[in-house]
């Protein structure tokens, strides 16, 4: 299973909602590779508990992809599905948009752990989705 982080639109700044879609886009392709993506606004039903049901998939996570735009990096609901991956020691997939490499690297209080991966502008995101397409055929995905 692939844990897709991202953050929710705020409705209230223009053109922040298209990480949603991004979002989709991505578990859409990650499924088309033979993996199972796991997708918040997909997987967890209306009342439920999202705290609960988020550890519970992240815990049954083989990697997470985790979309990195500027506005997401004030969202704690990330930097927490950030963490609890770095704590399993599962793959970290980020995918930048909006946001250079450079940018994010020289940001204050950007962890060490995030810094120091290879950072994906979302435009390669086939460089990924291949070798996902990879190690799913060997059995590994």
């Amino acid at each position: 299973m692939i844990f897709v982080s991202h953050s929710r639109p705020d409705t209230r700044i223009p053109f922040r909602g298209e990480s949603t879609w991004v979002a989709r886009q991505i578990a859409r392709e990650i499924e088309a590779r033979g993996a199972t993506p796991f997708l918040d606004e997909a997987q967890v039903d209306a009342g439920a508990d999202f705290e609960e049901d988020i550890l519970q998939f992240l815990g049954k996570a083989h990697e997470l992809v985790v979309l990195l735009t500027p506005w997401v990096l004030d969202r704690p609901y990330v930097w927490a599905e950030i963490g609890a991956a770095w704590g399993r020691r599962i793959p970290i997939v980020a995918l930048l948009l909006g946001i250079t490499a450079a940018e994010l690297q020289t940001r204050p209080g950007i962890p060490l752990l995030l810094k120091k991966r290879y950072l994906l502008e979302l435009n390669d995101v086939e460089v990924y989705l291949k070798q996902l397409g990879e190690r799913v055929q060997q059995g590994e995905g």
